[in-house]
């Protein structure tokens, strides 16, 4: 007599129904599918994963380049003449699309671990090349204005390549489920070699990338250098209105080594303090000289110069995020500034003896000191009474002029010809942080010439300078620098090797147990242990269940037969 079982029990299944629901729009029980996947849902899936990377690249990228965001700003200022936080909306933006795309991502790889044929909706589709196609111009915009920046990646990866390495491992041992899994479905040879090749290649790689990390922070604690001084850039930006008096003097608060300025000077021969191109940004000269917007501050007279405010844009467009940081009084004072004189800068920095680096800047031909400005400028300086050493002239042009006028001026060059500084009495060098090198850092200490990096504002990357054995540094954030007592992270050799090999062996342990866990059955069955049981019995007893047309015919063939067996939903 034939006994008559159910083939399904249709329990719900919410977490099913919610995987299947939001990856494909299959949110019914007959929508689902064991079957294979098409071959072009697995051309979205490599899309998926292309995409996934990219962003993550690209992700990873912006976020690092954080110390840089206000370069960006007006870098593009420069462009559009409208001051606006640019880099925000594009971090925003690329989180977002980030965690999308890493949200499908893992959806995919359920379907895969729970043996759903996937279906992506149209509407994911959509999204996913508009992000890709996004990501990709966003990444050709940089290399095409922005290339050098693309070396961040490189220098942020000495701070955090090490853990980045464990994260990894950690990621590719959960994968070895959906891995196993996909070992144990497949019935051809040829593709469980495939894969398990293609999965040993990526583990092999992974466990020995830790030989081709170089950090300058892998050290012993005791060769650790001083720690690099700091000179304000332009004075204290992050506290108070660029180039002001205010902003000096909060510098000068967070024992700063020297103040970092450029120079200009005035129609009338006064040399003052100015970075841009124009009065637009840091100034009110919109109300008050509307047609000196648009001309270069060296063509106004001093006495306009004197009656612009210089501080009422750092309240309104808050560069730095840190206004709200300030007291009521800071507030007033910063909105109350002016733009300010050179020889007002070296007197304070006189009394305070710190070092002062600035950059004279060309002037319009046009100019009526446009040949003697070198003149006048070292003529401030002399006239200030400064120590001449603690002077360091920034500018490449006019230099046998200013050693010939004031031979105790100090300079410094950007030009990495060691030789040629040696020649020219140069003693500090001032590169970009991208641009160094550890031949760079080791040459210039042993000719005693001062290696000077510019800008660095955050800590992770003043870290890997100071273990790297820079000198000094200018920075917008004096005042964050000045509170780091110590590199984020110094790890002798032996114990990271500790590290990276105890993780290593750790996740090939986890590997081996969760691919002898999910071929439990296949493995029993051909050591012999269960050799009374037929294949079919083998097949429906697996821990990994398959649903092709087969196995739903060997189900049918067993119940038919009158052996019991366990029977698992399709």
């Amino acid at each position: 007599m034939v006994k008559h079982q159910p083939l399904q029990y249709y329990e719900p299944q919410l977490c099913l129904s919610c995987l299947t629901g939001i990856y494909g729009c299959r949110w019914k029980r007959y929508q689902r599918s064991h079957d294979d996947t098409s071959k072009w849902e697995l051309l979205w899936l490599a899309i998926l994963t292309l995409t996934f990377f990219l962003t993550l690249i690209w992700f990873y990228f912006w976020w690092e380049v954080e110390n840089d965001y206000n370069e960006f700003n007006w870098f593009l200022y420069n462009r559009t003449g409208n001051w606006d936080h640019w880099s925000i909306p594009i971090l925003i933006t690329t989180a977002a699309g980030f965690t999308y795309i890493t949200g499908l991502l893992m959806l995919a790889l359920c379907h895969i671990a729970v043996g759903q044929q996937l279906n992506l909706h149209w509407l994911h589709k959509a999204f996913l090349v508009v992000i890709l196609g996004t990501t990709v111009l966003a990444m050709a915009s940089i290399e095409q204005m922005w290339t050098e920046e693309w070396e961040v990646l490189i220098i942020s990866l000495q701070a955090t390549a090490p853990f980045l390495h464990i994260g990894a491992v950690a990621v590719v041992t959960m994968l070895s489920w959906i891995v196993a899994g996909q070992f144990a479905r497949s019935e051809k040879a040829i593709f469980q070699i495939c894969i398990i090749l293609a999965y040993l290649a990526v583990l092999i790689a992974l466990y020995l990338v830790p030989l081709t990390i170089s950090s300058p922070c892998i050290m012993d604690k005791k060769d650790l250098g001083t720690k690099p001084r700091i000179i304000g850039h332009r004075g204290a930006p992050m506290l108070a209105p660029e180039n002001t008096l205010m902003s000096f003097k909060r510098a000068l608060e967070n024992d700063v080594y020297g103040l970092q300025t450029d120079v200009m000077i005035s129609y009338d021969g006064i040399p003052f303090l100015m970075h841009d191109s124009s009065l637009r940004r840091t100034t009110n000269v919109d109300s008050v000289f509307p047609f000196l917007s648009s001309e270069p501050p060296s063509m106004a007279n001093w006495t306009d110069l004197e009656r612009l405010n210089a501080g009422e844009w750092f309240l309104k467009d808050d560069p730095f995020w840190t206004v709200s940081s300030l007291s009521p009084s800071e507030i007033f004072e910063a909105g109350n500034q002016s733009i300010c004189k050179l020889i007002d800068l070296l007197r304070l920095a006189k009394e305070s003896n710190v070092t002062v680096l600035f950059k004279s800047l060309p002037l319009p031909p046009a100019h009526p000191h446009y040949k003697d400005r070198i003149n006048i400028t070292i003529n401030t300086i002399l006239a200030s009474g400064i120590p001449q050493e603690l002077v360091i002239w920034l500018s490449e042009s006019d230099r046998q002029l200013v050693q010939k006028l004031a031979p105790g001026i100090q300079h410094a060059s950007n030009v990495k010809d060691f030789k040629r500084l040696r020649e020219r009495g140069i003693t500090m060098l001032n590169l970009r942080y991208t641009e160094i090198i550890d031949e760079d850092i080791r040459e210039s200490a042993s000719d005693n010439i001062t290696l000077n990096v510019y800008i660095v504002n955050k800590s992770w990357l003043y870290s890997v300078l100071w273990c790297a054995g820079v000198q000094s540094v200018t920075s917008d954030a004096a005042n964050i620098l000045h509170n780091v007592p110590f590199p984020i992270w110094v790890m002798p050799p032996d114990e990271y090797s500790l590290i990276w090999i105890t993780s290593d062996l750790v996740s090939f342990t986890v590997i081996i147990g969760v691919f002898i866990l999910q071929n439990y059955h296949l493995i029993r069955w051909r050591l012999g242990s269960i050799r009374t049981y037929n294949p079919e019995q083998i097949m429906l007893s697996a821990a990994v269940r398959r649903a092709s047309r087969d196995v739903r015919i060997m189900k049918e063939k067993l119940i038919f037969s009158g052996k019991k067996i366990p029977f698992y939903e399709v």
